[in-house]
């Protein structure tokens, strides 16, 4: 039980690390959740300090959650100090529980008085570990919602509906078996609810139709 609770630790501090703040200080000299929307996010970075300031936030908070999955996850051996009824594996289960105490320390990051991002970041880092596919389909989502509206959180949002509904229908329609799905399947629906809970004020801001877009345009030095 200890060395699982130190997994769980290390994977929520090290999803805690607070990317965009430590970045838009390192940039700008700014907090960045005294801008734009006040998020600690990469999409709030975007917006406020250029797209190449964004990308490079959401790639670091994506590797928090690979981080957690792949490496904090092997400390991990011996039996599990429960009874494991899933279809997975002991190995397989610590990384989905890695992976999701890395998305909770994003979410509520201990480093920057709970006030941290919306964890979609770092939920494609610990998912495209465990469902490749679904999350390439995402990403491609992702990208296409983006491109044509230009809101973030409307991408967001759309591709996390997008991972569960490509697994159920990889798995139901289209026949292909996909192992664990029992397990993962409720799995997946519940890391992306949460992701689409901490977008709840996105959500009401894109129907009251107030919701910020992002510019592509190369942003200038913030004072």
């Amino acid at each position: 039980m200890l060395l699982l609770a130190i997994i769980i630790i290390l994977s929520y501090l090290v999803g805690s690390i607070p990317t965009s703040i430590i970045i838009s200080k390192a940039a700008r000299g700014i907090d960045i959740r005294n801008h734009g929307s006040g998020n600690a996010g990469g999409t709030n970075v975007m917006r406020v300090l250029g797209w190449k300031f964004g990308i490079l936030v959401i790639m670091l908070d994506a590797l928090k959650g690979a981080i957690a999955v792949i490496i904090i996850a092997r400390l991990f051996f011996g039996p599990l100090p429960f009874e494991n009824i899933s279809p997975f594996d002991d190995f397989t289960l610590v990384q989905i529980i890695a992976g999701l105490a890395a998305v909770v320390g994003h979410i509520w990051t201990v480093f920057a008085s709970f006030r941290g991002g919306k964890g979609i970041a770092t939920a494609l880092g610990m998912l495209i570990m465990l469902v490749t596919v679904e999350m390439l389909i995402a990403i491609g989502v992702f990208a296409l919602v983006v491109l044509i509206s230009r809101y973030v959180s409307l991408g967001s949002i759309i591709a996390a509906i997008s991972v569960p509904s490509t697994l159920f229908i990889r798995e139901n329609l289209l026949h292909i078996n996909i192992p664990g799905y029992n397990t993962l399947f409720p799995f997946i629906i519940t890391v992306s609810a949460l992701v689409i809970f901490t977008h709840r004020k996105n959500l009401v801001r894109l129907i009251n139709g107030n919701e910020n877009k992002i510019s592509f345009r190369k942003k200038s030095k913030t004072s």
